[in-house]
């Protein structure tokens, strides 16, 4: 299975720990990184041209990144929390998958949030609900939302628990 892990961190701590333990357990499966923060992705800007399926007419990466998308047999979206949501560099990238929405329909995703609050905190049902509209929109398969607290830099790294429950949910995939 292709799977891509899409990085909504642009520091490299809590979330790219997750990310890295997950990937340690993913061992028979093709596995594409993206970093939101180093692609060059303008913002939607609503004009539908692309009809949701030919693809955005800005001159950036949009097309290159959403066709990994395209490609792949899941999308696992990793993201700190930012203000109680996902960070502005993956909500750019998810905005512009509506270019090709018509060819995203049915992807199995995935959700690694990670905050410095309790799970059991609002913010991390924010979330799962922004994704889960995203996903009926289109048809999007949540196979697995995974929540994680940490707030100190590489704190999440350090707790074995939740790095063995990553490389168990990558083992399961």
């Amino acid at each position: 299975m292709k799977i891509t892990i899409v990085n909504g961190s642009p520091r490299k701590g809590n979330t790219v720990a997750a990310i890295n333990a997950l990937i340690s357990g993913l061992n028979n499966h093709e596995v594409e990184l993206i970093d939101a923060d180093k692609v060059n992705i303008s913002p939607c800007r609503g004009c539908g041209v692309c009809e949701c399926y030919k693809g955005c007419v800005a001159q950036d990466d949009s097309n290159a990144v959403i066709d990994i998308l395209v490609a792949s047999d899941m999308i696992i979206f990793a993201s700190p929390v930012y203000w109680w949501g996902i960070t502005a560099q993956i909500k750019k990238l998810i905005d512009k998958c509506y270019c090709k929405g018509a060819l995203l329909k049915g992807k199995k995703i995935g959700l690694i949030i990670v905050g410095g609050a309790s799970t059991d905190n609002e913010q991390y049902d924010l979330i799962g609900r922004q994704f889960n509209c995203i996903s009926e929109y289109l048809n999007w398969d949540i196979v697995f939302y995974n929540k994680y607290s940490a707030s100190a830099a590489n704190e999440l790294a350090g707790n074995t628990d939740a790095m063995n429950d990553l490389k168990s949910l990558a083992e399961s995939i």
